[in-house]
């Protein structure tokens, strides 16, 4: 029984030690869902962001759309940023946002991108030669049936009446990065892509521009989710704030909010 006793109270003096030395539980990290032409300029956001006394912010990056349908099916993301209101409105119209937080913060350009070790030139215009600068190459862009940038890509290439001689070729990519891959690694000759998107990648260059009057002004929304809290309300007003603005900037970005 003494014996006993004397356990105990060594085990109970022992709990104090194994607290301190457990020390205090770190703060839950910040999940944001961000479209992929985000990455690099979100990334060094979110480090300063942490660098200012914030907490830890996880990234999660793909298309817009396959990042909606993830919060649709009660992914614990804080934060949603999207490359078109689409998604956004997607997701607010299931009460999957606070609206109130909803904020267009950035825009882009539309481009035509080739490898960089390519010498071929074309002027983006109505009805210009894009088909037979493909030769018997495909051209890769996003799904334009899901992914912004091909939804961008299709509205531009209809409106210089080119479309319907490269819908059957395309490479419906399941993410702008992933369209922008495919001409980096030569296996596809040209792309559409956003201008930031062209700037990280030292593999492919920037044939032309594509017109802003082409297309729908690209235009990328941010809000906080219906299950996101204070910190991503936080992030929000970080990633609106002048130092983020700077950064977005140097990556490209064309800065509205």
């Amino acid at each position: 029984m003494k014996t006993a006793r004397r356990l105990l109270v060594l085990l109970l003096g022992a709990l104090p030690l194994a607290c301190i030395a457990a020390g205090p539980v770190p703060p839950k990290p910040l999940l944001v869902f961000a479209a992929a032409s985000l990455t690099d300029a979100l990334g060094e956001i979110g480090r300063g962001f942490e660098a200012a006394g914030g907490p830890p912010v996880k990234f999660s990056f793909a298309a817009s759309s396959t990042l909606a349908r993830q919060i649709e099916a009660g992914a614990d993301a804080g934060l949603f940023a999207s490359t078109d209101g689409e998604w956004m409105d997607y997701l607010q119209s299931r009460q999957l946002i606070r609206p109130e937080t909803r904020h267009d913060v950035l825009g882009n350009r539309l481009v035509l991108v080739a490898p960089a070790d390519s010498r071929g030139e074309l002027k983006i215009a109505p009805r210009f030669a894009l088909a037979a600068a493909l030769g018997r190459g495909r051209l890769a862009t996003g799904d334009p049936d899901s992914v912004p940038v091909g939804r961008y890509a299709r509205a531009a290439l209809r409106t210089l009446g080119v479309w319907d001689a490269v819908a059957d070729r395309l490479v419906r990519a399941d993410s702008v990065r992933t369209a922008l891959a495919f001409v980096a690694r030569g296996d596809a000759p040209l792309g559409i892509v956003y201008a930031t998107d062209a700037q990280v990648e030292p593999r492919v260059r920037v044939i032309d521009t594509f017109p802003s009057d082409s297309h729908p002004k690209i235009v990328y929304p941010f809000a906080v989710t219906a299950r996101g809290g204070s910190d991503a309300a936080k992030f929000l007003d970080y990633v609106r704030s002048t130092a983020a603005a700077a950064i977005f900037r140097r990556h490209g970005f064309i800065v509205l909010d």
